[in-house]
C-alpha cells in the first residue's frame, strides 16, 4: 500500500514581492546616483561638490523610493481589498449563484462538471471567500502586497546602493572620480543583476546584460548633459 509523501517545497514566486522592491532600490541607487555624481563632475565642479550632490541624492533618492513604493504597494492592496469585499457582500446575497460561477471556473480549467461542483461546494463550505480569492479574483496570500515591508526594503537597498558611487567618489582623487565612478558602478550593477537572477531563478546572464547597459546609458547620457551645460556655464 502507498503512502503519500508530504515535503515543504520552496518556491521562487514567495520571493517576488521582497525582492522586486529590493533589486529596484538596488538598482536605482547605483543609476541615479553615479548618473548624477558624473553630471556634476563633469561640469567640472570640485570633489566636494561631487560628494555633497552624491549625499543629497542618496537621501532623496531613498526617502522618494520608501514613499513610492509605499504608495504603490498600499493602493495595490486596496484595490484587492475592495474586491474581497464585494465578493464577500455576493457571497452573503446569492451563494447559490456564486456556487455555480466558482464550479465554471473549474470546468473551463478541465474538470468534469459533476466533480467540478464537488470541488466547489466543499471548497466553500470550509472558507468561501478564500476559494473565490485564489480561483475568481487571482488573490493569494503568497502575492498578498505589504507596503511597509516594500517600502523599507526598497530605502534600504536604494541607499546600499547609492552608497556604493560615493565610496568610489571618497577615495578617488578628482581627476580619477569619472573613469572610477562608472567602472565601479558598473560592476556593481552586474554583480546585482546576478545576484537578482540567481534569487528569482532566472537567467543570469540576460539580467546581467539588461541592467548594464541601462545604467552604462544613463550615466553617459547625464555625463554628457553635465558636460554641456558645465562649458556654458
Amino acid at each position: 500500500m502507498s503512502r503519500l509523501r508530504l515535503h515543504t517545497e520552496d518556491h521562487l514566486v514567495g520571493r517576488i514581492g521582497w525582492l522586486r522592491a529590493a533589486v529596484l532600490g538596488a538598482d536605482d541607487g547605483i543609476v541615479s546616483t553615479a548618473s548624477l555624481i558624473l553630471g556634476v563632475a563633469a561640469a567640472d565642479r570640485t570633489e566636494s561638490a561631487v560628494l555633497i550632490a552624491g549625499v543629497a541624492g542618496l537621501v532623496a533618492g531613498a526617502m522618494s523610493m520608501a514613499a513610492g513604493e509605499y504608495v504603490s504597494v498600499s493602493s495595490q492592496s486596496d484595490a484587492e481589498q475592495a474586491d474581497l469585499a464585494r465578493e464577500r457582500k455576493e457571497l452573503n446575497d446569492d451563494p447559490e449563484a456564486e456556487l455555480d460561477e466558482l464550479a465554471e471556473i473549474y470546468v473551463k480549467r478541465g474538470i468534469d462538471p459533476v466533480l467540478a461542483r464537488q470541488v466547489a461546494q466543499q471548497l466553500m463550505a470550509k472558507d468561501a471567500l478564500g476559494a473565490h480569492a485564489r480561483d475568481e479574483l487571482g488573490i493569494s496570500e503568497i502575492a498578498t502586497p505589504h507596503p511597509v515591508q516594500a517600502a523599507l526594503a526598497s530605502a534600504a537597498s536604494f541607499s546600499v546602493g547609492a552608497a556604493m558611487p560615493l565610496l568610489m567618489v571618497i577615495v578617488s582623487a578628482d581627476r580619477e572620480i569619472i573613469p572610477i565612478v562608472p567602472a565601479a558602478s558598473l560592476g556593481f550593477l552586474a554583480l546585482l543583476g546576478a545576484i537578482g537572477a540567481k534569487a528569482g531563478g532566472a537567467n543570469v546572464i540576460g539580467a546581467t546584460v539588461r541592467v548594464t547597459f541601462w545604467g552604462a546609458l544613463a550615466m553617459a547620457l547625464t555625463a554628457g548633459i553635465g558636460k554641456v551645460f558645465g562649458a556654458i556655464v
